[in-house]
Parts: structure tokens; C-alpha cells; sequence
């Protein structure tokens, strides 16, 4: 990932809230197998924080699985059987998480120094975050460390999606569907077509790129141009502009004192 410093957020706990709250990776490897070498995945994941961790995953670590069926499991899992099923993959894996909104930023919202100069051009505001570390494969669903690694994992997950993203609360909201919702040998079957996925994180990276190097009188033209497009995109860049903006010039002054 391309990080200027004016984009960069370095803030470990600022980037796992991130992972928390935009949960769909991009789950990338480079595995030599008959298959593909480069493979990409999309894939809702489960994040374990520090301190749900022990001592060998001081960031945490994520969580997933995918249908066994997946080219890129099947390379994963070449790759392991000639390793005499070690089920840690060699190389590091790269997961790429987006933000919700992202937009493409036209030059007319420069109205400081498009009048003054015309030397702007357009860009693109967004939001990611990217994980690197090494993945261990739970793969062999009859044995009972997968077996208890996959029950956990749909577990985990269904709550989180229900809860976080649905507002799914019990009370006055509705109630979270679970996974005891379906049948006992319904779930067990769709359990022995998937396997699961654990990446502990040894390196993160953040990057919020919303106009925080240009002028403020650009940073408030831009926030404004996606005020007024009236959509949920354009209010949510718009406070991100503000936000990001007004953390730069902190930092700016906090530096120069």
C-alpha cells in the first residue's frame, strides 16, 4: 500500500475498530499448486483483538472459512499435503479490508485553488486497511480441533453479522438468528464442505485518504460538494473529509510547537 504520511493512520487500535466494522476482506495468496499462483477470495471475518490472543499474536488475529470447493483452498491445500499436512501456509497472506463509502472527488470542489491557479486534478477518496501474516488451515473437518475451530468460527461470525451489522439485539429489536436455528445435520453437512481459516496479523496498515493535503479552503469545498449530493455516500465522505482534516491540522500543530 502506497502510505503518504498525510494519509496514514498508524493507530493500532483505530485500524482493528476498522476491521471490526468493515468485516468483508479481500483474502489474497501466492501459492505455487496446479492452480492459479495468485488467488483472491471475499470473505466475512471474525476478528480476535490482543487481548482475546495469547502472547504469540500481540495484534490479534482474524477468522474465517470457505466453501472447500474454493480454487484457492484447493491450492492451500496442495500445497499442504506436500507437507506432509503441516496446516500452516509458508508464505505470508495479504487480506484487504474496504471502507463502506468511496467516492470519486471532481476538481470543481477545489474552490480555493481551482479559481486561483487551475492546477488541480481529480483523485478518489477511500478508506482500507491491510493485514499480513500467516494462515493456518483448518481443512480436516472429522478431526476434533477443526471440528471445534469451525463450530466456533459460524458461531462467532452469525453473531457479529446479526448484532453489528443487522442491529439484531433482542429487546425492542429483533432477535439474532443462531445457528441452533437450523437443523443439527443440515449445519453438520455444510461444516464438512467448508474449512476454516486463522491468520495471525504481524503487520498492519491503514490509510484514509480524504483530502487532508489539500488547502482548507479545498478540505471545506470538498466537504460541502458531497454534502450537497444528498446521498448516505456523500454525507458519510463529507464528515470523513472533516474529520480526517481536522486530525491533520492537529497533528500539523502539534508538531510545529
Amino acid at each position: 500500500m502506497f502510505l503518504p504520511s498525510v494519509h496514514a493512520e498508524t493507530d493500532d487500535a483505530v485500524l482493528l475498530q476498522f476491521i471490526k466494522e468493515n468485516p468483508l476482506g479481500m483474502l489474497i495468496t501466492g501459492i505455487n499448486s496446479s492452480l492459479d499462483f495468485l488467488q483472491c477470495t471475499h470473505v466475512p471475518m471474525v476478528l480476535d483483538t490482543p487481548g482475546d490472543c495469547d502472547d504469540s499474536a500481540p495484534l490479534g488475529r482474524l477468522r474465517a472459512h470457505i466453501a472447500k470447493q474454493n480454487p484457492q483452498v484447493q491450492g492451500m491445500i496442495e500445497s499442504l499435503e506436500s507437507k506432509d499436512g503441516v496446516t500452516t501456509i509458508e508464505n505470508d497472506v495479504l487480506v484487504v479490508f474496504n471502507g463502506k463509502h468511496d467516492h470519486y472527488v471532481t476538481p470543481k470542489f477545489y474552490v480555493e485553488t481551482k479559481p486561483d491557479s487551475g492546477k488541480v486534478v481529480p483523485t478518489w477518496n477511500y478508506s482500507a486497511v491491510q493485514v499480513y501474516g500467516k494462515l493456518s488451515l483448518y481443512y480436516d473437518s472429522k478431526s476434533p480441533e477443526a471440528g471445534e475451530f469451525l463450530a466456533k468460527q459460524i458461531h462467532d461470525l452469525s453473531q457479529h453479522t446479526e448484532k453489528s451489522i443487522m442491529g439484531y439485539t433482542g429487546g425492542e429489536n429483533p432477535e439474532p438468528w443462531k445457528v441452533s436455528d437450523a437443523p443439527e445435520k443440515y449445519v453438520e453437512l455444510l461444516k464438512r464442505n467448508i474449512v476454516g481459516i486463522q491468520i495471525r496479523i504481524d503487520k498492519l496498515q491503514g490509510k484514509f485518504k480524504m483530502s487532508q493535503e489539500m488547502r482548507p479552503g479545498d478540505r471545506d469545498g470538498v466537504a460541502q460538494g458531497f454534502a450537497k449530493m444528498g446521498s448516505e455516500t456523500g454525507t458519510a465522505i463529507a464528515s470523513l473529509v472533516e474529520e480526517r482534516g481536522n486530525l491533520h491540522d492537529e497533528k500539523k500543530q502539534k508538531s510545529s510547537t
